[in-house]
């Protein structure tokens, strides 16, 4: 039987305003309740202090604060923590949290499973089952900080977790709002990043709603390694790709970033380095290099440190920003690529 309760933490302000006032309620209610919910992580209706107690009976009976459920949270070695959620369905979702020097970074999903199939990912071994819902991409952030001791100290988001974010753009669109708005979570855009297989029409459409930070799974330097990597790319080949991203909208001073998995044998030889840097010449670029975390039933493997050094140093010599990013949880199956495999 299908749930007719509303969906409140996914509503933006001037939405639930409008729903207060149809229960009978003032609007400025809303702005109460929404405090509630994004500034002080509350885990019930009746912990709402400051409304009414009819009002709290009321949203306890027909709207829905909290549509995930925690059931585990791993530690890794490193510090960082997987925390696995289960939806009304009983879909497992995961999220990360990556320890920084001074803050923190969550790593957030936006499916349970991912369609786009790319070899060196475990998450889409899974196949996709579904989007989540607006407010199941938010309550990620919700729980998370209100488990947190000092939840301030969570500055950056990025959708790199379960699914490809701009397949279930509507749902995306509605969760932003809440993260970014000054009435919602009030993160800055500058802190908040979309990651992407390359969804063309979606990337547009990004642009032009919301100016943060973009992230292309890219991975390999040509239309043949990247459509035998990245099945998505026989749909929205590379060089297309690339002309989207010389005209994506950034801020002043960003640069797209580019991910790069290494994989022995595959994408990381010189000459792989070097077609790199002509792919990206003409855009504002970052690169991520990121050694391929291993995973039961895949036989790629990572590139030694002394080949990656040498990928590295090519793109630095031929004056792209290019960062090895060091794997975190690998322990837990919480490193890129790994998500949904325990």
């Amino acid at each position: 039987m299908e749930d007719k309760r509303i969906k409140i933490m996914e509503l933006d302000k001037r939405e639930l305003e409008r729903w207060m006032e149809s229960i009978g309620y003032e609007p400025y209610r809303a702005s109460q309740v929404r405090n509630w919910i994004f500034q002080r992580y509350v885990d019930s209706f009746f912990n709402m202090h400051n409304i009414p107690k009819r009002l709290r009976e009321f949203l306890n009976e027909n709207a829905i604060l909290h549509p995930l459920r925690l059931k585990e949270r791993l530690i890794s070695k490193d510090g960082t923590q997987k925390y696995i959620f289960m939806a009304e369905d009983r879909s497992f979702i995961e999220s990360v949290l990556i320890p920084e020097r001074d803050h923190y970074t969550l790593c957030v999903s936006s499916q349970v499973g991912c369609s786009m199939g790319c070899i060196f990912c475990l998450t889409g071994k899974r196949g996709l089952k579904r989007d989540l819902s607006a407010s199941e991409i938010l309550d990620q952030i919700v729980q998370v900080k209100r488990d947190m001791k000092s939840p301030e100290k969570l500055r950056n988001i990025v959708f790199m977790g379960m699914g490809e974010p701009l397949l279930n753009y509507s749902n995306l669109k509605q969760a932003l709002k809440n993260i970014l708005y000054q009435d919602g979570m009030n993160f800055s855009k500058r802190r908040v990043t979309i990651s992407t297989c390359g969804i063309i029409p979606k990337m547009k459409r990004l642009g032009k709603d919301f100016r943060v930070n973009l992230a292309v799974s890219l991975n390999a330097p040509d239309e043949e390694k990247r459509s035998y990597l990245m099945p998505i790319n026989r749909r929205y080949p590379l060089r297309e790709l690339m002309e989207a991203c010389k005209i994506y909208p950034l801020q002043k001073g960003r640069r797209i970033t580019f991910e790069y998995v290494l994989i022995k044998g595959i994408n990381d030889e010189i000459e792989d380095a070097e077609r790199l840097v002509q792919t990206l010449s003409g855009i504002k670029a970052k690169v991520n290099l990121i050694p391929f975390n291993p995973f039961n039933g895949s036989s790629l493997r990572p590139p030694t440190p002394d080949r990656i050094e040498r990928f590295q140093k090519h793109l630095i010599k031929n004056h792209i920003t290019a960062l090895i990013r060091k794997s975190k949880g690998s322990d837990i199956y919480a490193a890129c690529g790994q998500l949904g495999g325990k």
